[in-house]
Formats: C-alpha cells, sequence, structure tokens
C-alpha cells in the first residue's frame, strides 16, 4: 500500500508530490496532460496586487516557504526553474506616482515597494514618468519545471500517464482502491477538472480562462518584467511572454479573436516598437469566488482530499497549500478557515 495517490500534475500535483516525497512518503501520481494552465501560464509570482496597491494574502509566508520549495526542486532535477527578475509597474501619470509612494508607507507594503522611481530607459517603451520597482519578484518557467518533473516522476516509476476513472475508485473505511493500487489517501489535484470529479464538483471552482502571447520584438530592450494591464516578460532572442487576458464565461482552452485583440491593444499601451505573435495561447485558471484555495477533506470520506483553486499564484501558493493539507493530514493541524473546503458547506453541517 501507497501513502497517497495524487490526481494531477500540475503546480498543485507538483507541490504535494513534493511536500510527501520529503517526508519520506511513498506517491503514485495520475495525469493526462489534459489541464494546461499550468503549463502555459506566466508563472510571475509578485506579493502585491498591483492594481489596487495592496499585499498579496499572506505574502511573505508563501514567498518563504516558495523560495526554498524551487531551491530544492531545481537540486533534485539538475535544471533552473525559478528566475529572480523586478517586476517594474509603467507609470502613466504624476498621480499614479503619488499612489504608488502613499502605498509604499503602508507597513504591509513596505517591504516590496521600492521608494526609488526607477528612471531607467528601456528601447521601445515611452515611459515619460518611469516606473515603480516591486522587490522579491520573479517567475518560474512552469512549462520547463513540468516537462522536468513528469521525466523524473517516470524515471522513479511514479507516474501513470492515463485519465483517472473516478468510477473505479472505491473508498474504503481508511483507504482507498484505484485498479489495482491501494493508498492510505488520494488527492485530488485536477485544475478545472474538478467540475468532473464526483467527490467535489459541489465546490464553487469558477475557472477564468487566460491567454497568452509569445511575441517577437527585436527593438524592444528589456531584461525586466514590466507590469501594467498586462505583462510583457523577457524569454530572450528578442522573444517575449505577454499577459493575460481575463474571460469569466468562456470556459474552453482556444484562442480567440476577442482575446487576440485585447491583447494587442493593451501590448500598444505600453511599447512603441513594432511586434509580431509567434504563439497564442488559452488556458482555464482555476479560480474560486472568494480568491482563496480549495483545500481539504471530503466530509464523508476521510481518506479523500482536495488541492486545488490556485488561480493565477499557483507559483506562490502551491506549496504553502500542500504542506497545509500534508500537515493537516499527518499532523491534525487544522487548515485555516479561508482555505478549508468546510467554508461552502450548509451552517448546519459544519
Amino acid at each position: 500500500m501507497i501513502d497517497y495517490l495524487i490526481v494531477g500534475c500540475g503546480l498543485a500535483g507538483i507541490s504535494f508530490s513534493e511536500i510527501a516525497l520529503a517526508n519520506n512518503k511513498n506517491i503514485l501520481v495520475v495525469d493526462n496532460d489534459s489541464q494546461n494552465s499550468s503549463k502555459i501560464a506566466g508563472g510571475l509570482y509578485n506579493p502585491v496586487i498591483l492594481k489596487r496597491f495592496s499585499e498579496v494574502w499572506q505574502a511573505r509566508e508563501q514567498l518563504i516557504l516558495m523560495n526554498q520549495f524551487y531551491v530544492d526542486l531545481e537540486k533534485k532535477l539538475q535544471v533552473k526553474v525559478d528566475f529572480k527578475k523586478p517586476i517594474l509597474r509603467k507609470f502613466f501619470s504624476i498621480e499614479e506616482q503619488n499612489n504608488w509612494f502613499a502605498a509604499s508607507d503602508k507597513p504591509a507594503l513596505a517591504p516590496f515597494l521600492s521608494t526609488s522611481i526607477i528612471t531607467k530607459k528601456y528601447s521601445g517603451i515611452d515611459s515619460p514618468y518611469n516606473y515603480g520597482e516591486v522587490l522579491h519578484t520573479g517567475y518560474v518557467d512552469t512549462a520547463s519545471l513540468l516537462e522536468h518533473y513528469k521525466t523524473y516522476l517516470l524515471q522513479q516509476q511514479l507516474l501513470v500517464q492515463e485519465s483517472f476513472d473516478y468510477e473505479a475508485l472505491e473508498v474504503l473505511s481508511d483507504s482507498i482502491r484505484y485498479k489495482n493500487i491501494e493508498a492510505k489517501h488520494i488527492i485530488f489535484a485536477e485544475g478545472f477538472g474538478l467540475h468532473a470529479n464526483p467527490y467535489f464538483n459541489n465546490l464553487p471552482l469558477d475557472g477564468t480562462k487566460g491567454e497568452l502571447f509569445i511575441i517577437k520584438a527585436p527593438e524592444l530592450d528589456l531584461d525586466v518584467i514590466v507590469n501594467t494591464s498586462v505583462f510583457i516578460l523577457p524569454l530572450g532572442d528578442g522573444l517575449f511572454k505577454v499577459g493575460a487576458t481575463y474571460n469569466w464565461k468562456d470556459k474552453t482552452d482556444t484562442p480567440t479573436e476577442e482575446g487576440k485583440q485585447e491583447l494587442i491593444d493593451r501590448i500598444k499601451e505600453i511599447i512603441d516598437c513594432e511586434f509580431e505573435i509567434v504563439s497564442h495561447f488559452a488556458g482555464i485558471r482555476p479560480t474560486v469566488r472568494d480568491r482563496r484555495p480549495l483545500v481539504g477533506t471530503h466530509a464523508e470520506y476521510k481518506s479523500v482530499h482536495v488541492l486545488n483553486g490556485l488561480g493565477t499564484r499557483g507559483v506562490m501558493l502551491g506549496p504553502a497549500m500542500a504542506k497545509a493539507l500534508f500537515d493537516s493530514i499527518e499532523n491534525d493541524i487544522p487548515l485555516e478557515k479561508e482555505i478549508n473546503i468546510k467554508r461552502f458547506e450548509p451552517k448546519n453541517k459544519r
């Protein structure tokens, strides 16, 4: 019997797999590569919500766990996936500069917002009002991470590449059986695929479609991430990742003309040089209406658990939420109310 059967190998599944393995637990991962939001994600980590100048929920704690998590993972996989890069917020007015300084005075934001205006001029960007710099930022190359992690799992014979068959799952009193596999626990970390899951499809996972570009802009000389209404992330060789849109109605992962035009318009607000679209991607982020993850144990089946709803911040949230779920299962440490799926149970059942 193994300790954990983990369904899904995106950011949530990888995070839980690593926490379990670090604690000497036996795992097996089932994944069919159907959910691509982790693969195409921007992968940015940023402790500040720049639209509202507010701190990301539990940003400090998440950054500490995240930094060590990716250091350990890079050693294990022998590949670089975590790239520390400043995020610059382009200002469009003196008023925006003033708002930045007001925000940087707040105790929660002071560690993350530089009080020095960045006046450097980047070829291809007109920036008469300059930039503000967010600290402790960067990006994870999620596509490379997923590729190398799956290769590692295959080498260790820890990955079953198939669609999960919910009808083949048998929940026993203190364990589960799936086909010929017996496990003490099953972790569902299948992203937007949760909607097909009969154990957790009652949870309010909305799903938000995001579209991204890879563009080629040889005249754009940029070695930092610029973030306004979209982010522009340098990839090298004149290539940049640009995103992302937010669509709450369309639940397909097909790129659209509407999304394409929205990205083009927003790019033109930031840069003033020519660019061409090399690739156009779309994916469904697993989002929740209260903007908190879905973490916890099934109300009836104590061996059945969920780790989902990481939304747009999976790179930062994944390690912390996986640790919280692991500690809940193994050490009886209660989950925080903000993330516990019990928050969606009828009050008379709590």
